[in-house]
């Protein structure tokens, strides 16, 4: 989610054209406003930015014409503050002395505003990346010198954040990485720095990788690169890029796809991070305790996610929720709806034709509209009274990944809440993530062999584990083009049983607490030839019962039912690239379904 870039060259030009390619190129990660600073060499600071496309916006605004020796470019994907002009970035300081931006998220930004005006700072917007910049301010004004107030800025800012800020009257940018992307790129009297090698990749192929606690002081002729904690100087050997322009987009895997799947760890930390800093949650909450009938609606991918939160809701919180998928919510529940009912809207893009179309006829009959949404900025947000940002950024691969795994953790975190349970209970879930995701990496190849001709088979579940087992049917479908039907483990003898003969592939996913009531039904398909796959954490008797086994760590309830789905995911797409499809563009579906 968003971008910055920043340059120094060593003497006053034209910086417009390098500023607005830089944007472009750093496009593709998603936002919804745009921004540029260029700084002359006797201190003037030129700013401009606006809500928009980086070519309207462009456009609009004149960057071309914009000119310095230190610019700062910045694309904005909302999550602190809705898009407009004023959180747009870059941002000035109280006096316009300094200009700055930010990528990532800085979670106490509402008590940071309270604290900067109480210091007398004025603060002009409700975006966290302003907060950057008076983090930096705080410092200066009590007398430490640039590198030193941006070393203490660093510990006054909680979150996954990189930024980078320019002062009037110095010649250089500072920057810092926690947890954030950050690349330094080495050019001929003039240096730059980015979120990401595509924006790097036209002007230079000498490249620094800045790692998690250390800041960059970056001239037109010198780069020095040091640790935030202590500021000793660190040195390492910039590296020859031989990457093209898509591969840098991918950060090295050869499918969106593949990647987004990878970034889960770090968007479930950032969604943690926001839910548990920010006033969202505490708001939804409150519209939930007391509703006379609560309806998750969602089309989808998101519609699992909303199954997976109702049984999270009576699970933790004890209390009923209705998960519907939104063309039926109007026939089945809009008739008897009211003032008192609270619905829950459910979409990534939150331009879903459906459920936009279930929310306003919702509305119409008295119902509260929250919803919870990946793009801040779209319809559904804004005709919410409350929404969840789940903090994603651009999803790029047609086949939703890293936002289901938030959409159903912001369910989870909402049923604790409400429930009055510990949510510190999910904090190792970034971590398990990402062990999840390297052992089943390595598991998914033994299964290829026998799915990879197969045109039909069977994904189930039960309890907690149902809505992923839907969840992995649907990936597979979606991208392989093969029949994977998702199905409660208990209903398979009521019919699907006849399906299976010999070598028939059945995928059981089964949560710690349902071991015993899948047992039978993985003999039941064992014992009829089929090929049994079982997803689920480390069981003898799974082991012993089942074809193949992918074992999960070790988490429990809540957390095992969410890991669950990993392996799902992976083989979905190992499945599509095995068969020689393109995982990111399946056939006949696009991102966003803004038609009936």
């Amino acid at each position: 989610m968003c971008g910055i870039f920043g340059i120094v060259t060593g003497r006053e030009e034209n910086l417009g054209g390098i500023l607005v390619e830089a944007c472009r190129r750093l496009s593709y990660r998603g936002y919804d406003s745009v921004g540029c600073a260029a700084i002359s060499a006797g201190g003037e600071v030129d700013l401009r930015k606006d809500v928009g496309k980086v070519e309207d916006v462009s456009r609009k605004l004149n960057f071309g014409e914009m000119s310095g020796c230190r610019g700062i470019a910045q694309l904005r994907w909302a999550t602190f503050g809705a898009p407009s002009i004023v959180n747009a970035q870059p941002h000035f300081d109280s006096d316009k002395e300094m200009v700055g931006a930010h990528n990532g998220n800085v979670v106490n930004n509402v008590a940071l505003r309270d604290l900067f005006k109480k210091e007398g700072l004025t603060v002009r917007s409700t975006n966290d990346g302003e907060s950057c910049v008076h983090a930096v301010e705080l410092f200066l004004r009590k007398g430490f010198s640039t590198e030193e107030a941006v070393r203490k800025a660093n510990d006054l800012l909680e979150g996954d954040y990189a930024f980078v800020i320019g002062r009037r009257d110095e010649k250089t940018l500072y920057a810092v990485k926690k947890g954030s992307g950050l690349v330094v790129g080495l050019g001929e009297n003039s240096n730059y720095l980015s979120s990401d090698l595509p924006s790097l990749l036209f002007l230079t192929k000498r490249i620094i990788r800045v790692e998690d606690g250390e800041m960059v002081i970056m001239g037109a002729e010198t780069v020095t690169i040091k640790r935030i904690d202590d500021g000793s100087e660190v040195k390492r050997e910039p590296e020859e890029i031989t990457q093209e322009m898509g591969a840098a987009q991918k950060g090295g895997y050869p499918h969106f796809m593949l990647k987004e799947i990878c970034e889960q760890p770090v968007v479930a930390r950032d969604l943690l991070h926001l839910l548990n800093a920010s006033p969202h949650a505490k708001m939804f909450l409150s519209k939930l305790q007391n509703a006379r009938n609560i309806y998750f609606i969602a089309c989808g991918t998101s519609y699992h996610a909303a199954l997976f939160g109702a049984t999270a809701f009576a699970r933790y919180a004890g209390r009923t929720v209705i998960p519907v998928l939104a063309p039926q919510f109007i026939p089945q529940y809009l008739p008897t709806v009211a003032s008192g009912d609270v619905g829950v809207f459910v979409s990534q893009s939150g331009e879903t034709r459906d459920v936009l179309k279930a929310m306003m006829m919702a509305k119409e009959k008295g119902i509260a509209a929250l919803s919870i949404v990946n793009v801040l900025g779209s319809t559904m947000m804004k005709e919410s009274e409350v929404y969840i940002p789940i903090a994603c950024g651009y999803e790029i691969s047609v086949p939703a990944t890293k936002t289901f795994m938030n959409q159903a953790l912001a369910f989870l975190y909402l049923a604790l809440k409400l429930g009055g349970k510990d949510t510190s209970v999910l904090d190792p879930l970034p971590g398990l993530i990402s062990e999840t995701i390297k052992m089943s990496r390595e598991k998914v190849a033994d299964v290829i062999p026998h799915l990879k001709d197969q045109e039909e088979y069977y994904c189930l579940g039960y309890g907690s584990t149902y809505s992923m087992a839907l969840e992995g049917a649907l990936k597979i479908k979606e991208v392989t083009y093969s029949h994977c039907e998702g199905m409660l483990s208990t209903e398979f003898k009521h019919g699907p049983l006849s399906s299976v003969r010999k070598n028939y592939p059945v995928v059981f996913v089964v949560s710690p607490d349902d071991i015993p009531v899948s047992l039978s039904g993985i003999n039941e398909v064992a014992c009829r030839g089929g090929y049994t796959i079982v997803i689920s954490e480390k069981d003898e008797s799974l082991r012993a019962n089942a074809g193949k086994t992918f074992f999960l760590p070790k988490s429990g309830e809540p957390l095992a039912s969410l890991l669950s789905v990993i392996p799902l995911q992976l083989m979905a797409y190992r499945l599509s690239v095995e068969r020689g499809f393109d995982p990111d563009f399946p056939r006949n579906l696009s991102k966003t379904l803004t038609v009936d």
